[in-house]
């Protein structure tokens, strides 16, 4: 059975097939070099692939995108190639994005300096202002157009679209002394998630790419950390992957070393310990509720690897820590 090298030549043959299937819809193609690559492991390449494309057909999978992936040029352009990829191939995929970094950025920028409670924004009426509009502007206008770049059909959705995503105030509780409780500001808590206009997009050959911010019974917006969003959503989408990008390689015990298989009881305990804090808090939380609530499958993969969402879909490489309820 042939083996990738390094697993260069199963992306270099996949980025052939990707620019071959979108060639009619870009005039900027660039075709990759593989002609280092035999006809006969070319062949296996897409023998190995075909049984997981066979299986996810018609499947939607929710992406977590942030980390590195999110800021890293080239490691932007293999994002949005693999989303592009999936959508071709008859996989659904919805994009949950963060952008914590780009955010800090602009508070400095404003002379704000952003406070942080058990992985939470602290949110007040000014932070709200700037995290809508370097979401929903610049963060979420820069994927929509890496994805058209590439060759796919990208719309930028927030909660508010569609009446997709209700919240209400965040009521935090303190993780060692539950009788506290933090006031984080305009941070909210889901309330309920209509899919409508997300299945909408799907249906009509669209990637939706969404902002992580709601809206109150009085109109209010909320700042909703993305992990938690993109959890959710996969929940109610019965999606059958969520996926995390983070700039890890996965969850970490105290040696910093990975544990690709996480249970229910072993969250716990890590929680207990101290392993598992700050912003890993909402993302592996958000994960279990979504292995509980019948995703099929969760994943927090390393956003640093190139294509690391291709190769975590599409080959029998695992990547990162896998999360089960039981």
């Amino acid at each position: 059975m042939f083996v990738f090298g390094n697993i260069v030549d199963f992306i270099e043959f996949f980025r052939l097939v990707y620019n071959v299937m979108h060639l009619t819809t870009s005039s900027t193609t660039t075709m990759t070099d593989t002609t280092h690559i035999a006809p006969r492991d070319k062949a296996e390449i897409l023998a190995q692939a075909l049984p997981y494309i066979r299986q996810f057909h018609g499947k939607t999978m929710v992406i977590k995108y942030g980390g590195n992936a999110m800021t890293d040029p080239a490691l932007q352009a293999d994002f949005a190639e693999d989303v592009v990829l999936l959508k071709l191939v008859g996989i659904n995929p919805v994009v949950v994005h963060g952008g914590g970094p780009q955010i800090e950025t602009a508070l400095k920028r404003l002379g704000k300096k952003g406070e942080f409670i058990q992985g939470m924004r602290v949110t007040d009426a000014e932070t709200m202002e700037v995290v809508e509009w370097v979401l929903a502007g610049e963060v979420q206008q820069d994927i929509v157009g890496l994805i058209n770049q590439a060759g796919g059909k990208a719309v930028g959705l927030t909660g508010r679209d569609g009446g997709m995503i209700r919240a209400q105030k965040l009521k935090l509780l303190d993780t060692l002394d539950p009788s506290k409780e933090h006031d984080v500001g305009q941070v909210g808590e889901i309330v309920s998630i209509d899919p409508s206009v997300v299945k909408a997009l799907q249906d009509d050959a669209f990637i939706p790419v969404i902002s992580p911010i709601g809206f109150g019974e009085n109109n209010e917006s909320y700042n909703i950390n993305a992990d938690v969003v993109a959890a959710k959503l996969a929940t109610v989408l019965k999606a059958e992957k969520l996926m995390m990008l983070t700039n890890i390689s996965g969850v970490l015990d105290k040696q910093g070393q990975l544990i690709t298989d996480l249970t229910a009881r072993q969250i716990e305990d890590l929680f207990a310990d101290g392993t598992i804090s700050g912003g890993m808090l909402p993302k592996i939380s958000g994960a279990l509720d979504a292995a509980k609530s019948g995703v099929n499958s969760v994943h927090i993969i390393d956003g640093r690897v190139p294509h690391a969402l291709l190769l975590e879909i599409l080959t029998d490489q695992a990547f990162g820590t896998m999360i089960r309820s039981y």
